[in-house]
């Protein structure tokens, strides 16, 4: 029987005005935006619907605000009766998937990927670090690259989203380096990106080791329905398992690329990208040309699937 994998989005995907057609239209996504208001003891819920998006882009600002819209839009496709066989995130999605689980209680995610964006933000000193996109390049080239380009300094593959698209991400210079190196070993595109910090590299092992106590402190439940996890890409089913996960996460890869293709092993048919944005449903070709799933980054696509 063909399975149903919930997948939620991560840093990347925000934008001014995300979530606000859903929570006027449906009163279930409403309060999701006033349970994380109330439990960050701000008003990210207007943050959300109006910016500005210099603040929305603030790390500790846009995690929470991903997820707050991510579990809003699984409100909405809950109360219809859509609900997942599987689920996955990339990154801080990580999060918003173990909300899906019944692994963590909202308000406590919504805290903790708070403090996480702050952790992350504050590992690596502004200009110290980078990340760029090669694509049209396999995961041992990447590899190679950052070898190549290293000298004493971290660069590595941070996310690899597809088996030709991998970010990589370590200190400015190496990745600067990197860039031209695979340029020379015939990148089809090889790009400096605009982040705040260099994500998923050895950089961030500050923000695990901050991050550890509150992960240790936070209640962590079995999962009601499986996750495959970005540390390692298997199948995750304790609360011990997604607890470890999120802690390895930080430092290391996110293997998006061996998730998908894990969920796609089990007979996953439907991909449903449950958040703000469409960039794990464009993905899924980049994969695999014969996967489809559907975004639902709009009120008219979130109709369209619980209709």
């Amino acid at each position: 029987m063909p399975l149903t994998a919930f997948l939620f989005p991560g840093q990347g995907s925000q934008a001014p005005g995300m979530g606000l057609e859903l929570a006027t239209r449906y009163p279930s996504a409403r309060a999701v935006f006033a349970r994380a208001d109330e439990a960050l003891g701000f008003p990210l819920s207007q943050l959300c619907f109006e910016g500005p998006a210099t603040e929305l882009m603030r790390t500790e600002n846009t995690q929470p605000a991903i997820l707050a819209t991510s579990i809003a839009t699984l409100a909405v496709l809950r109360e219809d009766g859509v609900e997942p066989d599987f689920v996955a995130g990339h990154s801080l999605g990580e999060y918003s998937a173990l909300v899906a689980a019944g692994s963590i209680a909202f308000e406590d995610a919504v805290r903790l990927v708070r403090k996480r964006g702050r952790c992350m933000q504050e590992a690596v000193p502004e200009g110290v670090g980078a990340m760029a996109a090669l694509l049209g390049i396999d995961a041992d080239q990447a590899e190679q690259v950052c070898k190549d380009a290293a000298a004493g300094q971290v660069v590595s593959p941070a996310n690899l989203n597809t088996p030709s698209q991998i970010v990589i991400a370590g200190h400015a210079e190496a990745v600067g380096r990197a860039v031209k190196l695979a340029q020379r070993a015939g990148a089809r595109r090889a790009v400096m990106l605009t982040v705040s910090a260099p994500f998923h590299c050895a950089l961030m092992k500050p923000a695990r080791n901050r991050m550890t106590t509150d992960l240790d402190a936070a209640a962590i439940e079995d999962l009601d329905v499986p996750l495959v996890n970005n540390w390692q890409g298997r199948e995750v089913r304790t609360g011990t398992e997604a607890r470890e996960g999120l802690k390895q996460q930080i430092p290391n890869p996110v293997l998006w690329d061996r998730t998908v293709r894990y969920l796609a092993s089990r007979n996953v048919k439907q991909f449903i990208e449950v958040g703000p944005g469409r960039v794990l449903t464009g993905l899924l070709r980049g994969i695999d040309r014969k996967l489809r799933g559907c975004s639902t980054h709009n009120l008219a696509s979130v109709e369209g699937i619980v209709s």
